[in-house]
């Protein structure tokens, strides 16, 4: 998987993140749902990236800087016939490592509770990441799980 910094104007990019948004939507409450549409993800303090095997989609995922030491992953995604392959696994390595090449000592995320987001929280339980409380301007949520990650730079 080669996976590039991506600005956002391919249709399959597109797509699969409108595909994201419906699938937040449908699954969590609006008031719930904190997943960035396109014109949130072109923020300056945004990097996104996607993930192409040839020119097929994989997936993406992006790193929102916070603070000069606290990223937020968002809008993880893995292309629907893709899924279970490594592709979330190999993205997040990526976000991990740009994230300390950048000097960031923490990453920290909001995914839902669900079960359609039980894969995702077994990946980031994975990778290291812990249950925490809400961060940023986040509230209290019962429909929110939030993590967080240390990272050793």
């Amino acid at each position: 998987m080669k996976i590039q910094v991506d600005d956002l104007t391919h249709p399959k990019i597109k797509q699969l993140l409108q595909k994201h948004l419906e699938d937040m939507f449908a699954t969590s409450p609006e008031e719930s749902v904190h997943a960035l549409d396109l014109s949130g993800l072109r923020q300056s303090n945004v990097t996104f990236w996607s993930g192409w095997k040839g020119d097929e989609l994989l997936g993406c995922g992006a790193l929102k800087v916070l603070t000069a030491t606290h990223g937020e992953i968002k809008s993880m995604r893995t292309a629907e016939h893709h899924s279970r392959k490594g592709v979330a696994t190999k993205m997040l390595q990526h976000i991990i490592q740009h994230a300390q090449s950048i000097g960031l000592n923490q990453l920290s995320l909001e995914t839902g509770t669900q079960d359609f987001f039980k894969p995702a929280c077994q990946l980031y339980t994975n990778s290291g990441f812990k249950n925490c409380g809400p961060f940023a301007d986040y509230p209290l949520d019962p429909n929110s799980r939030f993590m967080t990650l240390f990272i050793v730079n």
